[in-house]
């Protein structure tokens, strides 16, 4: 056992990162809701489906099939902003729709939080077997083929060793993306005029009104911009992963959620700290107890947090952030 803790380690380390920088982006769009709304949108998770399908849409327009595309370090740098900026667009846009539809005819009517989350399950359901029903068919080579692969155009190529972990091309690419775009999430939220609506309105909405701020285009904007880093999400676990399917959303979304509420939901440095950690979490829990395990360690994670702490690591919600 220590013999497997000492090789695999570094590479668990690695590969953990890598995940976390996934789970935390993903995990953006839940804890920015919630810091609003006070709604936990499941159907965030199916969001993050429709962008990796639009990366995948992507990739095989340009390489005419799921063949690897052959280009440089600026080639594969283009390509990857052409996916995650048209995935963060369609993420961002489906989920304004969402918003429109399935929570504000509830949200003027005043109806109770329980009945949001119904309609945000129902949501979620009807997305999943929409694009089961007619998108994977259409891209389906196929009869009854669920996952569809897409063209590698990051090479998984060793760039260096730290121990016994490998550090790939593709690594790189995940992690310094994530955290570039969730920087940016940061400032924005903590230093602009939007970041400044969107916090009031979370604080108190009702003051906010008297100020001057329209409830309904900070929701609008907060949808937009949580749907936006799922589509950012999406197009890194299509290079990542390079494979989607009409369910991916469904284990990655309780994933993202655990991550949201292990930092703290509603904080966004919290989603940051809480993708990471769970993670590094799952991967060194295969070590111990094998990979089939990785999945079931993530359910474990989430009801413990529950049980134990559940205002999460940092516990400081959207409302009382301070730039």
């Amino acid at each position: 056992m220590f013999q497997d803790l000492q090789s695999q380690f570094l590479g668990s380390t690695i590969g953990g990162l890598v995940a976390g920088s996934i789970y935390a982006l993903i995990a953006l769009g839940y804890t920015m809701v919630y810091g609003v709304l006070r709604l936990i949108n499941f159907a965030h998770s199916e969001i993050f489906m429709i962008g990796t399908m639009t990366s995948l849409f992507i990739l095989i327009a340009i390489a005419g099939g799921t063949a690897p595309i052959t280009v440089g370090v600026l080639g594969m740098i283009g390509i990857l902003l052409l996916i995650a900026v048209s995935s963060a667009a369609v993420s961002g846009g489906s989920a304004i729709v969402l918003e429109q539809l399935a929570y504000r005819p509830l949200r003027k009517k005043g109806a109770t939080r329980l009945a949001a989350l119904i309609s945000a399950i129902g949501a979620s359901l009807f997305l999943q077997e929409l694009f089961g029903l007619f998108i994977i068919p259409a891209l389906s080579d196929k009869a009854g083929k669920v996952q569809q692969n897409a063209p590698r155009f990051v090479p998984h190529e060793e760039l260096f060793r730290i121990g016994n972990g490998v550090v790939r091309t593709d690594h790189v690419f995940v992690v310094i993306a994530a955290v570039v775009v969730m920087v940016v999430l940061d400032q924005l939220v903590s230093r602009t005029r939007i970041g400044r609506g969107i916090r009031a309105t979370a604080q108190d909405p009702e003051a906010a009104v008297l100020m001057g701020v329209s409830i309904d285009r900070i929701v609008r904007i907060t949808f937009l911009l949580g749907g936006a880093m799922a589509g950012v999400a999406a197009a890194l676990y299509v290079m990542e992963y390079e494979n989607t399917d009409y369910r991916v959303g469904f284990l990655l979304g309780i994933k993202a959620f655990t991550a949201a509420v292990l930092g703290g939901i509603g904080n966004l440095r919290g989603a940051l700290l809480g993708g990471i950690v769970l993670g590094l979490v799952e991967n060194w829990s295969s070590i111990f107890l094998g990979s089939e395990w990785k999945d079931v360690t993530a359910f474990v994670v989430l009801v413990l947090v529950l049980m134990l702490r559940p205002t999460g690591i940092l516990g400081e919600s959207l409302q009382r952030a301070r730039a």
